[in-house]
């Protein structure tokens, strides 16, 4: 999360008004940022990680576990430390101190919800491989600086949500009563949201605009002893302190869901980011698109939640819980009445899936684009007219079809085309499983792409796992000049099939069959040398380019004669060019090509090894996934009694085991089945 604008907010019916001007001016700043920035070349690709984590306060007498809301108190806390902020760690927000040429000490940020913390590097990563062996020491590093600024009986986890926020007994501390009125809920109270004056108006401003609040229903797991059909018991319909209270009266509840409605159950949740550096901006467009479908792949790869409000749920990964809980989209903008008041009706919350592609490269094929998607038509023309082209233009004008959320009185007073605020008002309240970043004005920094889906895991060692592998795909992709382009619906189609429980092994993706060169030509080594302007392979059916295939399949490779997961040993595309003939190599076997094309030492693949046997084995069901351990972990303890309740003991010793993994990693014995022998 970047530094945070104060100011005075305006409540939705005034920054409604003011919502085109908002727009106006964020156009001219993104052109501004467009014409200074276009030609801007870096030496190498950077890229960082971001990590985030709970804060849980535990009653080892009581045995019952907490969040606790002292946000604040531990960013004080890490910006006064004068260690760290002399070996250039701290707190952007507050103070930190300058990076180092040597190691640099992390540094910290706020988040949404009053019980978490972001911390990432120092400084960025680099390409080079001591880099990638550095990661795992440095998550570590962040994870011991939290936890020696915090209150003993706290910890830092990185579970992706906590399993009984929500829950009818109170599981934050301090104690603050619900049905606040920034967000309205019956569930949790206003003050779990950070203080900072951007998240409430965030909060109430999305409540405000679809005139109810918003509805985050989840399908509950059916156990042996869960009633069936079942209603969330703990809704209650008798309330009237709001007259968004009358919502669950309305059909806000669905039957056999577990039912939240605030912000914090989404924004409340933990997720891995990695973001990347590119040389320039035509490198940075075909990471935006190559990436995309890998998306909901590494989504399904990293499920890790399975536990909402005390409850076991039928779905695994967090997503689409933070989509409706940011979802600001009228009954009009949903469908559900006529057009009248508004412009268009919008089929993704702002909070979705990608629904372009960006690359001005010459196998993107019209078929891939979404034929209807919606994007302002005026605002693009301003985009084209000022030198954009077409494909960047379209993306930006799909952006801004949405309303500015917060708006700050003070900012509307003079264009400041120096500076980005309008431009990021819209840019970064458009969260997609990508994200393509212009350079901040005024910064040395150049073009990024942020890949967002991944899921949080329990230890450092997986998150290292999965932000190592995720670099390394990224520098196949433009050594190789691969392709793995499907059209877009189908990624959104992936991402909706990632949510399903234990998708690694039960479900089937689109993917692309060949993701080769037709030719291969000198010098393919070169990360990105023709990713713009080689010619297409000859046309045949969009339909006939991709397949349903298993995430092993994806991440290990398929047989030539079969499709059962193991690893194959194609790696180029057959001479006889023939449909049949293809067979998917694999993300993996992708990347050891990669690395047999660098020379890496000995040492130095042995370690990454490590890390690619984590992924290869998640993908191939042989480790289970976060979500699955914990899921039977719940399904195992000795108070369950099958009925989808997880009570406050079930998670008192859940998260005391979520702690213990995250310590032990499997050297103990304790959580094999999901990291293996260590």
């Amino acid at each position: 999360m970047g530094l945070l604008a104060t100011g005075t907010p305006l409540d939705w019916p005034e920054a409604k008004k003011v919502a085109d001007h908002v727009r106006d001016w964020g156009i001219e700043q993104l052109l501004a940022i467009w014409r200074r920035a276009k030609g801007k070349e870096r030496d190498a690709l950077l890229w960082g990680d971001e990590i985030e984590y709970l804060v849980v306060c535990y009653d080892e007498e009581a045995k019952r576990v907490k969040l606790s809301l002292r946000q604040g108190d531990i960013l004080q806390a890490l910006a006064q430390d004068e260690k760290l902020l002399r070996q250039g760690g701290g707190v952007p927000d507050l103070q930190r101190g300058p990076a180092k040429a040597e190691e640099t000490a992390p540094v910290f940020h706020p988040e949404f919800g009053r019980f978490m913390l972001e911390a990432t590097p120092g400084k960025p990563w680099g390409i080079g491989f001591k880099d990638l062996l550095d990661v795992e020491p440095n998550m570590k590093w962040r994870r011991r600086i939290a936890k020696d600024h915090m209150a003993p009986t706290e910890s830092p986890i990185t579970l992706t949500t906590f399993p009984r926020l929500g829950s009818p007994d109170e599981p934050i501390t301090p104690y603050y009563p619900t049905l606040g009125p920034k967000l309205r809920s019956q569930f949790v109270p206003d003050e779990i949201a950070n203080p900072h004056i951007r998240f409430p108006t965030l909060a109430a401003n999305i409540r405000a605009r679809r005139a109810r609040k918003v509805q985050v229903n989840v399908p509950v797991f059916k156990d042996e002893k869960t009633p069936w059909p079942w209603w969330d018991p703990t809704v209650n319909y008798d309330l009237h302190a709001w007259p968004e209270d009358d919502d669950v009266r309305s059909g806000a509840v669905k039957e056999n869901h577990i039912h939240m409605d605030a912000m914090a159950f989404g924004m409340g949740s933990c997720c891995l980011q990695i973001t990347f550096q590119a040389k320039n901006i035509e490198e940075g467009r075909i990471m935006y698109d190559q990436l995309s479908p890998l998306g909901p792949i590494l989504l399904a790869l990293t499920a890790a939640t399975p536990i909402y409000k005390g409850f076991l749920a039928d779905t695994d990964v967090r997503w689409n819980q933070i989509s409706r809980a940011v979802d600001d989209r009228t009954p009009e903008e949903l469908g559900e009445q006529p057009l009248k008041h508004d412009r268009w009706r919008i089929p993704k919350s702002r909070y979705a899936s990608n629904s372009t592609y960006i690359a001005q490269d010459l196998r993107l094929r019209p078929e891939y684009l979404d034929s209807d998607l919606i994007v302002d038509p005026a605002l693009r023309q301003r985009l084209l007219d000022g030198g954009m082209d077409p494909l960047l233009a379209t993306h930006f004008a799909h952006l801004f079809i949405r309303d500015p959320i917060v708006v700050f009185a003070e900012d509307l007073k003079e264009l400041n085309l120096d500076a980005a605020d309008h431009f990021e008002n819209l840019q970064s309240t458009n969260w997609q499983h990508m994200r393509f970043k212009p350079p901040p004005p005024g910064s040395d920094t150049g073009w990024r792409v942020e890949f967002r889906s991944m899921e949080i895991q329990l230890t450092d060692f997986e998150n290292a796992a999965f932000a190592i592998f995720i670099v390394l795909v990224t520098r196949a992709i433009l050594s190789f000049d691969l392709d793995f382009y499907i059209p877009i619906a189908r990624v959104t189609e992936n991402m909706e099939t990632a949510h399903a429980r234990d998708a690694v092994n039960g479900e089937r993706f689109w993917f692309r069959k060949n993701p080769f060169p037709e030719k291969q030509t000198k010098g393919s080594d070169e990360a990105g040398s023709r990713g713009s302007s080689r010619p297409a392979s000859p046309k045949r059916r969009v339909d006939d380019e991709y397949a349903l295939m298993s995430i092993d399949e994806i991440v290990n490779g398929q047989t030539p004669c079969s499709s059962n997961g193991a690893t194959s040993n194609t790696m180029m595309p057959s001479s006889s060019g023939r449909e049949s003939d293809e067979v998917f190599p694999g993300l993996i076997p992708l990347v050891e090509s990669y690395l047999d094309s660098v020379n890496v030492d000995v040492e130095t693949r042995c370690e990454l090894a490590k890390y690619l046997s984590l992924i290869s084995k998640r993908a191939s069901g042989e480790l289970w996934t976060v979500a699955k351990w914990l899921r039977g972990f719940v399904r195992s303890h000795e108070e369950y009694r099958r009925d989808s309740v997880i009570n406050e003991k079930i998670t008192f010793d859940l998260v005391k085991a979520a702690e213990r993994v995250a310590r032990e990693e499997g050297r103990d014995g304790f959580g094999k089945a999901m990291l293996g022998k260590r």
